[in-house]
C-alpha cells in the first residue's frame, strides 16, 4: 500500500509531458545568468565585462556565510553586469554572456579518478559546494550546508522523486531516462552520512518511474524504492517525512532535528555528475507547458537562457497567456518577463491562460464551508489566519501557527469562494518578520 500522510487534496495532474523525452534546448544566443539563485547571500562577480569566459567557469562567489558559487553554462563573452527585479521584489544581479558556440569547457573540470570508498565527507562537502548545488526541487537551500548540518544527526536519508505539482514530469523522465545517476547520488550520499539504507519516494501515479527504479535497484540492499500515494502535496518534505517514517516535523525545526534528511531527485543527479564527472552545476531539467504552449517539452537547459527561448523550442505560443508562471501552478511564482533567465530552481515554465484561472463576480466571503481545513496538511485553520490577516489582525494570526503554514495552496484550491487565502497569510507572515515577533 502507498504510504501517505494525512490532509491534503487531489488535483488535475495535467502530466502532458510524462511521455515526451528530455531533449537538449538550441544552444541560445546569450544567457542571462542570476547571481543569486540560492537561500543566502548573494553572489559578487569575479568576471568582468569584456571577458571571455568558458562552460563551467566560475563567474561568482559568496566570501563568508550561507551560499554557493555561480558558473557559466556556455562558453563566450561577457556583455554586461546588470540587474532584474525578482518576483519577490528583489533586485537581483545578472552576468549577461554571449555565446560563441564553442563550447568550450574550463581546464580544470574532469572526470574524477577518486574512490567514493576512499573519499571523506569534508571532501565531498567541498566538491558539492565549488560545484554551486543548491536544492533544485525548487527551496534552493545551499546543498553543502544541508549535508554538513545533517552529518552525525540522522538515521534515514529520502530521495524525493513524488513530484506532486500538476504539470510538471522533469523529475520522473530523470528517473525514467538517467536512472544511475539518481542511484549513483544516492549511493554518495549514504557514504556521506554512514547510513545502510535509503528511502526513494515516487508517487504511484508514475508506475513506470516505480519499476524502473526497482528493477535498477534489485541488488542494491541498501536502496529501497517506496511508492507514495497520488496527493498534494505529497512532496513537501514534512508530509514525505510523516508519510515514509511516522515522523512529525515541529515548527521551526529541520528534518534533520528528527532523523531524517531530504534530497531531491535532480539535486542527487547533480551530486554524482560533481563527484565523478567533475560538472558544476550548469544545466537543468524544465518542463516547458500549459495550455498557451503549441508543443510542450522536457528541455535540458542551460542556466540562464531566457524564457523566451525555451518557449520558442516548444513552437511559440498558441494564444496570449494570462499566466508566466515559473515552477508548478500551486507554488510557482508569476513572472512578467520573457527575458528573464533559467535558474537553478526552476522545474518548469507554465503559460497558462484564462481558462486556468477562476472567474469570481461577487465579494470573496467565506461561507464556514470547512474545506480549507480538511485540506491543509499542517492541520491549521487557514480561514481564520485568511480572516486575521484580511483585518490586520497579525498578532492572532501568531497565536494560531501562521508560521507553520508551507503556503502549498490547498486552501486556496479547495475555495469556493475563491478566497486568496495564501496571499493573506503570506502578508501576515511578512508583517511578523517585519516586526521580529517571534514565538
Amino acid at each position: 500500500m502507498a504510504a501517505t500522510f494525512k490532509g491534503g487534496i487531489h488535483v488535475k495532474e495535467h502530466k502532458n509531458t510524462a511521455h515526451t523525452h528530455i531533449t537538449a534546448i538550441t544552444p541560445p544566443k546569450t544567457v542571462k545568468i542570476p547571481l543569486s539563485q540560492h537561500i543566502g547571500a548573494p553572489c559578487t562577480p569575479c568576471v568582468k565585462v569584456g571577458e571571455r569566459v568558458l562552460r563551467g567557469q566560475k563567474i561568482g562567489d559568496v566570501s563568508s556565510g550561507l551560499g554557493c558559487p555561480v558558473h557559466s553554462s556556455i562558453s563566450g563573452t561577457v556583455k554586461e553586469i546588470t540587474y532584474h527585479i525578482a518576483p519577490s521584489g528583489a533586485r537581483i544581479e545578472d552576468v549577461v554572456i554571449e555565446n560563441d558556440f564553442q563550447n568550450e569547457l574550463h581546464p580544470s573540470l574532469a572526470p574524477s579518478k577518486r574512490e567514493l570508498s576512499s573519499t571523506t565527507a569534508d571532501e565531498i562537502i567541498d566538491i558539492v559546494r565549488e560545484a554551486g548545488i543548491s536544492g533544485m526541487g525548487g527551496a534552493t537551500f545551499p546543498t553543502y550546508a544541508k549535508i554538513k548540518s545533517a552529518i552525525g544527526k540522522v538515521d534515514t536519508l529520502i530521495i524525493n522523486g513524488a513530484e506532486c505539482e500538476p504539470f510538471i514530469t522533469a523529475n520522473n523522465r530523470l528517473i525514467n531516462e538517467r536512472p544511475e545517476q539518481v542511484l549513483e547520488g544516492t549511493r554518495i550520499l549514504l557514504h556521506v552520512f554512514g547510513l545502510d539504507e535509503a528511502l526513494i519516494a515516487i508517487e504511484d501515479n508514475k508506475p513506470h518511474s516505480i519499476q524502473i527504479m526497482t528493477e535498477m535497484s534489485k541488488d542494491e540492499a541498501s536502496i529501497t524504492v517506496r511508492p507514495v500515494k497520488t496527493k498534494y502535496p505529497q512532496g513537501d518534505e514534512r508530509q514525505l517525512i510523516y508519510a515514509l517514517t511516522g515522523r512529525q516535523l515541529p515548527t521551526g525545526k529541520l528534518p534533520a532535528d528528527v532523523g531524517c534528511v531530504v534530497f531531491n531527485v535532480e539535486t542527487v543527479a547533480s551530486i554524482y555528475r560533481a563527484f565523478y564527472l567533475g560538472l558544476p552545476l550548469i544545466e537543468r531539467i524544465v518542463t516547458v507547458d500549459g495550455d498557451c504552449i503549441k508543443e510542450p517539452k522536457n528541455l535540458l537547459v542551460p542556466i540562464g537562457t531566457s524564457l523566451k527561448a525555451l518557449i520558442e523550442e516548444c513552437g511559440g505560443l498558441t494564444k496570449t497567456p494570462k499566466y508566466l508562471i515559473n515552477g508548478g501552478p500551486m507554488m510557482g511564482h508569476a513572472m512578467w518577463d520573457f527575458e528573464n533567465g533559467v535558474t537553478k530552481g526552476t522545474s518548469a515554465i507554465l503559460a497558462l491562460s484564462e481558462q486556468f484561472t477562476p472567474t469570481y463576480d461577487q465579494p470573496h466571503e467565506c461561507i464556514r464551508c470547512g474545506r480549507c481545513v480538511s485540506a491543509c496538511p499542517m492541520h491549521l485553520t487557514p480561514n481564520y489566519l485568511a480572516a486575521y490577516a484580511r483585518r490586520g489582525l497579525y498578532d492572532t494570526t501568531d497565536e494560531l501557527n501562521v508560521r507553520s503554514c508551507v503556503e502549498c495552496g490547498a486552501c486556496s484550491y479547495m475555495c469556493p469562494a475563491y478566497i486568496p487565502i495564501v496571499q493573506y497569510i503570506r502578508v501576515a507572515k511578512a508583517a511578523l518578520n517585519a516586526k521580529g515577533v517571534k514565538r
